[in-house]
């Protein structure tokens, strides 16, 4: 078995852009979550949107690509005022059965054959992002290649997780000013306690609001993101699923933390890419009986997401605040 081949896999997996979108949807959550209380279970809606209103805009509607990016926010915003009016104001458990229900509605809608015109339906959308990679500043001839082994990405590839890693960067530092002004400390407070911050003349309403719109276009962020790696959107991209791996990244690094979303992407998708790799190299070199290397040939993803889901209940059991994350700013029982 060779293990540089499933570390140098792992790795590209979690420093590829696909961490970097987690990364963005995590963080974005940690507005939501960690900082406010808000448990919001539907993130994936954000990056649909993010993903959705950059395509639309370029491949239907003629736009530039940063039109379309700043289309992809804007609808962001709007899915965020929009989700957050009716909402803000229900329990805990009613708002979480709301924005689960909510992504979910708009990804069948732009999903639908109906909507084969505008959005692509079910085929998916595909346009030109030739303009970001015209900024690109690495060769990326067909020998060009950069890294060891099998951690190698094209140039083309590199220039995504150099934007988006510096993306991720300047989000971060965003959030820290945002979390240590006045303004962060009312966001901990209605996390607290909603009345105390109320009986102190604080809108709580307003506040939330503000909360949801910022932690939305972070998460919109990592749509656009993923639509300019993929050149594309496909609705089958963004299930429910894609909020609780956010969720898992944000409990793995830490709730409540700067860099705990980003650690948590990292060692989401280090995990999954290196399980996956171990079983493909224990398959291939036949080292299992052919009734169990059958049961997991191509079972990889599934099992790579069950092993690293009781890594984060075990996890949940002995460390609750994550990895750097702080036991008092834990809220699992968020108002």
């Amino acid at each position: 078995m060779d293990f540089s081949i499933i570390f140098g896999n792992a790795a590209r997996a979690a420093f590829g852009p696909e961490a970097v979108i987690l990364a963005l949807a995590a963080i974005g959550l940690n507005v939501h979550f960690g900082y406010t209380g808000l448990l919001n279970i539907g993130q994936v809606g954000f990056l649909l949107l993010g993903a959705y209103g950059t395509s639309v805009s370029v491949a239907t509607f003629g736009w530039s690509l940063w039109a379309g990016v700043v289309v992809g926010l804007l609808l962001s915003v709007a899915f965020a005022v929009a989700l957050g009016i009716p909402t803000l104001r229900l329990n805990t458990v009613m708002f979480a059965m709301v924005t689960i229900a909510a992504a979910e509605i708009i990804r069948i809608l732009i999903g639908s054959t109906d909507a084969i015109g505008l959005t692509g339906g079910p085929l998916s959308v595909s346009f030109d992002a030739g303009a970001f990679y015209d900024l690109n500043p690495y060769p990326d001839g067909p020998h060009d290649r950069y890294g060891i082994g099998t951690f190698e990405f094209t140039g083309q590839q590199l220039w995504v997780i150099t934007v988006g890693w510096l993306l991720v960067a300047l989000v971060t530092a965003a959030v820290v000013m945002l979390v240590r002004s006045p303004w962060g400390r009312v966001l901990k407070s209605i996390r607290e306690d909603q009345d105390a911050a109320r009986s102190l003349g604080k809108n709580v309403f307003s506040y939330k609001m503000q909360a949801l719109v910022i932690g939305g276009v972070i998460g919109g962020m990592g749509g656009v993101i993923d639509a300019i790696k993929t050149s594309g959107a496909d609705p089958n991209g963004f299930r429910p699923q894609v909020t609780f791996f956010a969720y898992t990244a944000l409990l793995l690094g830490g709730s409540a933390t700067y860099l705990g979303p980003v650690l948590g992407a990292v060692l989401f998708w280090f995990l999954r890419e290196w399980i996956e790799s171990f079983l493909r190299q224990i398959v291939e070199e036949a080292w299992l009986p052919d009734v169990v290397a059958d049961f997991f040939d191509g079972a990889e993803g599934v099992i790579s997401v069950a092993t690293v889901g009781v890594a984060l209940i075990l996890l949940m059991l002995f460390r609750p605040q994550g990895i750097v994350g702080n036991r008092t700013e834990m809220q699992l029982d968020a108002r």
